[in-house]
């Protein structure tokens, strides 16, 4: 079992930045990939971005020049600052963890993330 901890998320004015950071803990070598996700209201949850345990990373377009995501193993948790954030950003931003091998992945209970213009 994998247990994430979100912190991070606030209020900021459009172009404002924030660091959240996603804390893995229990059976965190089981983990390959760890990504960041949002949902805001009525929509979707998208993909944010991902990084897996060879710091090889990967941007939604909407993420791309913006937000870069980071990981610490030693610490076994993942980060993603956010730049010149737009109202658009506004959303629940969520941490998932994927395992090496099988089909479970984990989910933190979110951060909140609002910006406005």
């Amino acid at each position: 079992q994998v247990q994430l901890s979100e912190r991070g998320g606030g209020s900021v004015q459009t172009g404002g930045s924030l660091r959240l950071s996603c804390a893995a803990s229990g059976s965190v070598y089981d983990i390959n990939d760890m990504e960041w996700y949002r949902q805001a209201p009525g929509k979707e949850r998208e993909l944010v971005a991902t990084i897996n345990r060879n710091e090889r990373s990967y941007y939604a377009a909407s993420a791309k020049g913006r937000f870069i995501i980071s990981r610490d193993n030693s610490r076994n948790t993942i980060f993603l600052q956010m730049n010149n954030l737009k109202p658009e950003d506004t959303a629940l931003y969520y941490c998932k963890a994927v395992p090496w091998v099988g089909e479970l992945v984990y989910w933190g209970l979110g951060t909140q993330v609002t910006v406005s213009s």
